[in-house]
């Protein structure tokens, strides 16, 4: 019998680890968290007691099904709260058969003093680890008062928490809708959604060959569902405007806004302040890559995006290991779905299971996935609001001013992460690095003339999520 290691428990991870088990595998899901789902099934906490769940829930009675079938299954093993610290190659074998990377776990959750080792060996490897909110520096984004879009939503929707009085909500992507939704809901008031890319720009992003949109009806009826709610709640949505400056001593008390041109380079004279205590700001998501990379598997360039390349049936370039979802492609909670589907049949030997109709779901959500991409783009003019002294990496303290004192046309990126730091704290450039390319590849091109440099890949580290010296001297050899 097939052993499947599934690493994540949102829409991606659940819907492999499902079809596995359709296909006899026996199945091992990991998961950060204490309950499945990821960030878009998040559920309320236990101590709530919650007699409705379904209230804040994503498609609750359908995630509710798969979950207690999965956990539930006598061939599936449920490891919460454990992260996969190590990940060992073992060897370059034939694409099927025990070849899969050895996994190096620790259980019992991130702040726990005692973590229980574990090792598993799995005969194929799913890898549908998610990402993270990608966020842009501005003067003043460093305040007590300044969360990224995602943070805001999870304290809105599953922990009922108001973060202020008056927020407003800037970025990029349809993502800033549910976040508002979610703020109004628990009596924050939104005084408006700022999205950076103008209205030209997103209509020709849709537009182009609609009807590779038609399998993606689903996204249509949330965009209705946000439109009411933000119209029953007089919260306006204005295009081509953006948060470039907090403002406060010890905590937010305002914002500046601007207008931008296509380049997101703020029109001058069209800056206004207004009063806020919170500013939610979300400039699209950051795929986790860490185990990808260290598993070998090779990255593809989508949409200026980097992330993990994939075959018709999901498998990577690496021996016996699958990615699906946000990984492959920012296509949301459907997406990740799709991909899962045809990964947990393909990672169980039972390539013969994914029907045609699972192909092309899986094909939709990509078209959709790229779309999204092409519709919201990050314009090179966000630099321009910064200032020497704006922290650019918060984990190191580095300043932009830092960043253009120590990179030079002949220098690589590398060597100016040596020698700022940025990129080198506890994150270890999971939300900084690109960023920090992104200045250093503008600065190069500003001496040069070049077309600066490429972006960062996610270094391949031996440890790949932070462990105690404890833990490591624990070791038992394997």
């Amino acid at each position: 019998m097939t052993h499947v290691a599934v690493i994540g428990a949102g829409p991606a991870g659940l819907a492999a680890a499902e079809s596995a088990l359709h296909a006899d595998a026996t199945v091992t899901l990991v998961d950060l968290n204490d309950a499945p789902g990821g960030q878009y099934h998040r559920e309320l906490p236990a101590a709530y007691r919650a007699a409705r769940p379904d209230v804040v829930g994503h498609e609750w009675d359908a995630y509710r099904r798969r979950r207690d079938h999965v956990l539930g299954h006598p061939a599936c093993t449920w490891m919460s709260n454990t992260v996969v610290f190590l990940l060992e190659r073992r060897g370059a074998g034939p694409r099927s058969g025990r070849d899969a990377p050895r996994l190096h776990l620790l259980t019992g959750g991130v702040d726990a003093p005692d973590r229980t080792r574990a090792v598993l060996e799995p005969d194929a490897l799913i890898l549908a680890t998610g990402a993270h909110d990608r966020v842009l520096p501005f003067p003043g984004w460093t305040l007590p008062g300044v969360y990224t879009a995602g943070a805001a939503q999870t304290l809105a929707r599953t922990e009922r928490v108001a973060l202020g009085r008056r927020a407003v909500i800037s970025g990029t992507g349809p993502f800033l809708l549910p976040v508002a939704e979610s703020l109004s809901s628990v009596g924050t008031e939104v005084t408006e959604v700022l999205e950076a890319n103008g209205i030209g720009t997103i209509a020709r992003g849709w537009s182009a060959q609609p009807q590779r949109l038609l399998a993606q009806t689903g996204k249509a009826r949330d965009l209705m569902h946000y439109g009411r709610h933000l119209l029953a709640h007089r919260i306006p949505v204005r295009g081509g405007q953006a948060v470039i400056r907090a403002l406060g001593d010890s905590r937010v008390q305002g914002a500046v806004i601007a207008r931008l041109d296509a380049d997101w380079t703020p029109i001058p004279g069209t800056e206004r302040e207004i009063e806020v205590d919170t500013i939610c700001v979300g400039h699209g998501f950051t795929p986790s890559l860490e185990l990808a990379t260290a598993a070998g598997c090779a990255a593809v360039e989508v949409a200026g995006g980097t992330f993990v390349g994939v075959d018709d049936n999901q498998l990577t370039s690496a021996p016996a290991v699958y990615a699906a979802g946000e990984v492959t492609g920012i296509g949301g909670a459907a997406s990740a779905h799709a991909e899962g589907v045809v990964a947990g049949y393909a990672a169980a030997g039972r390539a013969d299971l994914i029907t045609a109709r699972m192909s092309r779901a899986r094909v939709a959500a990509q078209h959709f996935s790229t779309r999204l991409a092409t519709a919201h783009p990050i314009g090179d003019g966000w630099q321009t609001w910064l200032e020497d002294t704006t922290v650019v990496c918060r984990c190191e303290a580095t300043t932009l001013g830092q960043l253009r004192g120590a990179h030079s046309a002949e220098e690589s990126a590398r060597a100016t992460r040596l020698n700022t730091r940025a990129g080198l704290g506890p994150c270890q450039a999971r939300f900084c690095g690109a960023n920090v390319d992104a200045i250093c590849g503008r600065r190069a091109a500003d001496r040069t003339g070049a077309s600066g440099l490429p972006a960062a890949t996610p270094q391949n580290r031996p440890i790949a999520q932070p462990i105690r010296l404890g833990e490591l001297a624990g070791h038992d050899g394997r």
